[in-house]
């Protein structure tokens, strides 16, 4: 295989990688999004057992549905970076959280699965997808 063929297999599967990752952390956002603003049972509780209010719910349920967009529509590049910033704080914070309140390490699995997902999603954005603007 040439250079030049190689190189464009290895494009291919990063853009493929980067699909495949965007996309399931865009649809772990709006699921989430979704369960916390109809504050279904078990998030409900959940939420409670960290201590946070119900109406915080809401709030982080709007925040997910619109960091889902923002990494899935084309442009604003500047936006997608805080998209990505929100979610890893999403994650982090969910995690610091089950800590806080001793939950067991089960508790911890989703939350840094999707902090890895999100920081890989972001790490592979084709150079359209980046803010290459100096600031």
């Amino acid at each position: 295989m040439t250079d030049l063929a190689s190189s464009a297999a290895s494009s291919r599967g990063r853009i493929i990688a980067y699909w495949v990752i965007t996309v399931l952390v865009a649809a772990e956002s709006v699921l989430g999004g979704v369960w916390d603003i109809l504050q279904i049972p078990y998030v409900r509780a959940d939420i409670e057992s960290l201590g946070y209010p119900a109406y915080f719910l809401i709030i982080i349920g709007v925040w997910k549905l619109l960091g889902a967009v923002a990494v899935l529509v084309p442009r604003f590049p500047r936006l997608k970076e805080w998209a990505y910033a929100g979610l890893i704080f999403n994650y982090t914070g969910a995690a610091a959280s089950h800590l806080a309140v001793g939950d067991g390490a089960g508790m911890l699995v989703a939350p840094i699965i999707f902090t890895g997902l999100t920081v890989a999603s972001w790490a592979l954005r084709p150079p359209a997808r980046r803010d290459l603007s100096p600031s």
